[in-house]
């Protein structure tokens, strides 16, 4: 199975989504009265704990990934987190970019400011997610194997394949 690190597009689409539900968020509170804007203080440091643990996660499988096969320990961390939450946090980083947005209009209100610092702090630590998720994303490669899609192993039967057709 051949791998692929996630395209520069998708974390441009999952900013443009998040951004455009941010701002559709922020403009229907205003339209309603009904105030959704903003992130309470306790969401940034959650978010900051996941990055954490995912840099921790991404480490360890860094670290499983480089050790000798005959040396490697029975259990195998799934990186699977590690993506779950790059997905997310390029999505928050745009949510909270768009209910600022939307709030910059209003700023000299004392209730819009609060929350445009607030969605500032959560966007800062989105976007610090979604460094550590790449950076994690990077970590999480494995070496190629010995198997057919080692390089050594295709340039192998390359050349067995050239010195089969000059025998013929």
């Amino acid at each position: 199975m051949k791998t692929r690190r996630t395209p520069w597009w998708q974390y441009v689409i999952g900013a443009v989504l998040g951004l455009l539900a941010g701002i559709g968020l922020a403009s229907y509170g205003e339209s309603s009265g009904l105030s959704l804007i903003g992130a309470p203080w306790i969401v940034p440091g959650l978010l900051a704990v996941l990055g954490v643990i995912v840099l921790i996660l991404a480490l360890q499988v860094h670290k499983y990934a480089n050790t000798d096969p005959k040396k490697r320990p029975r259990s195998f961390i799934n990186p699977t987190i590690a993506v779950y939450t790059l997905v997310l946090a390029k999505a928050l980083a745009g949510w909270y970019g768009g209910q600022i947005v939307v709030s910059l209009s209003h700023i000299e209100a004392d209730f819009y400011a609060h929350a445009v610092t607030e969605c500032a702090i959560a966007a800062v630590v989105c976007i610090a997610d979604m460094i550590i998720g790449i950076i994690g994303e990077w970590l999480c490669q494995l070496p190629p194997n010995e198997g057919p899609e080692n390089p050594k192993i295709k340039e192998a039967k390359r050349r067995s394949d050239i010195a089969q057709a000059y025998k013929r």
